[in-house]
């Protein structure tokens, strides 16, 4: 089949877009003479800044005023003419969207209420990574296999600023490692205490630290970096997404929990350690490339939610807590020898 106008809509979370990047190059792969267009949200858009294969980037404000964003959103999308969507998130908003717009083929993933509203209805793979699940949605075209490492295109500006405000870390030609503590799920996060620890010996050990997160985790990074009594550079807030890839490519390693922050790194092709409670890897979301690592507690009550929660429903949060920093320390430290 020949398409010349695609939309992919991804209207989720920042790891989610990020996940998407594959399938956003293998569609233009599969269909060279198409123009792909994508649609996200407006909090995420900047995660596609710049990639060579997107035509434009469209944005859908689902959490403000969503009736009035949605009608504005389908109006739009009618006027372009798609002549394939694909959505590798079964949302029924997503499903409705692709329908109304009046795009003729619409592809998903055959689960849910959603995949009524489609006309090429692909299986959702039991196991293996999202990437995969996302690349298995072209299997409706053909038996191709495509590249799963993820990518973001942050410009030379932004690396030119940040190797200025680098060179004021203490340890000169030392390993340079990110953390990355936030998350949008209390229970997602290894504690304070723990990070501050940490980072402490991190410190001790003279590799220079660098914290990035969002604005509402600045205050987090501050606390860790106070209680540590390491010097550290604190750039959550302070940081465009882009801006923050650029720094972590220039990284040895990141650390950090569940989060965005692991996603980003995999796309900039540094290696993750992360800490997974309540989550585990086989909801695909894992990082993926061959020297990451996942710390994790063996429980009986794991996993106890999709995305985690509040607070631990068993009151002992051992999932977290029992994932020491010392044995987090010397993983390090074998790592960068």
């Amino acid at each position: 089949m020949e398409f010349f106008n695609i939309l992919i809509i991804q209207t989720a979370f920042l790891g989610d877009v990020v996940l998407i990047t594959p399938l956003i190059r293998a569609s233009k792969a599969l269909f060279p003479q198409a123009k792909i267009d994508v649609l996200v949200i407006p909090q995420t858009r900047e995660v596609l800044a710049n990639n060579p294969f997107i035509e434009n980037i469209l944005t859908f404000d689902k959490r403000k005023n969503k009736l009035f964003s949605l009608a504005k959103t389908i109006g739009q999308l009618r006027s372009n003419k798609y002549d394939l969507a694909i959505s590798p998130h079964s949302s029924v908003t997503t499903a409705s969207i692709m329908l109304l717009s009046g795009i003729k083929q619409r592809l998903g993933f055959d689960r849910g209420l959603a995949a009524k509203f489609l006309t090429f209805k692909v299986p959702h793979l039991s196991n293996g990574h999202k990437i995969q699940k996302n690349l298995f949605l072209l299997s409706a075209f053909g038996e191709r296999q495509f590249s799963q490492q993820t990518e973001l295109y942050p410009d030379g500006s932004a690396e030119a600023k940040l190797d200025q405000i680098l060179a004021s870390l203490p340890f000169n030609n030392r390993p340079l490692i990110a953390v990355s503590p936030g998350s949008a799920w209390a229970t997602k996060r290894w504690p304070l205490s723990h990070y501050a620890h940490l980072s402490r010996l991190l410190y001790d050990k003279k590799y220079n630290l660098i914290f990035t997160g969002s604005a509402q985790e600045h205050l987090l990074c501050h606390d860790i970096i106070l209680k540590s009594g390491a010097e550290a550079l604190n750039f959550a807030g302070s940081l465009s997404i882009l801006e923050t890839a650029a720094v972590i490519k220039k990284c040895n390693l990141m650390i950090c929990n569940d989060s965005g922050a692991l996603h980003l790194a995999n796309a900039m092709q540094t290696d993750v350690f992360a800490f997974f409670g309540p989550t585990v890897r086989s909801f695909g979301y894992f990082p993926f490339r061959k020297n990451d690592h996942i710390f994790e507690t063996e429980l009986s009550c794991r996993p106890c939610g999709s995305h985690g929660g509040k607070t631990c429903p068993l009151g002992h949060f051992k999932c977290m807590t029992e994932i020491k920093a010392e044995t987090v320390f010397e993983a390090v430290v074998r790592k960068l020898k």
